[in-house]
């Protein structure tokens, strides 16, 4: 059994998959941040949320959904993360 008190990439995987369950429609990095930082009560870098969501989306708990560029075509633009199922 671990001890102590839980780790910042434990609390932070949790907390997206929290915000994830509770929209149910794909979301942006950016509306995840805010969410969590709501949550916690403390703002967390959009970085870190970054990174763990692609820790999220290599072990099949999240699916990263690419969207295309709006203004210029064959460029990527805006990816949106949702719950896998």
């Amino acid at each position: 059994m671990k001890r102590g008190r839980p780790s910042k990439r434990f609390e932070i995987q949790n907390l997206i998959l929290e915000v994830l369950k509770e929209l149910k429609t794909p979301v942006s990095i950016n509306a995840i941040r805010g969410m969590i930082s709501k949550k916690i009560g403390k703002e967390i870098s959009w970085n870190t949320v970054d990174k763990y969501l692609e820790e999220l989306v290599k072990i099949d708990k999240v699916e990263a959904i690419p969207t295309p560029h709006s203004k210029e075509n064959g460029k990527k633009g805006l990816t949106v993360y949702i719950l896998k199922k």
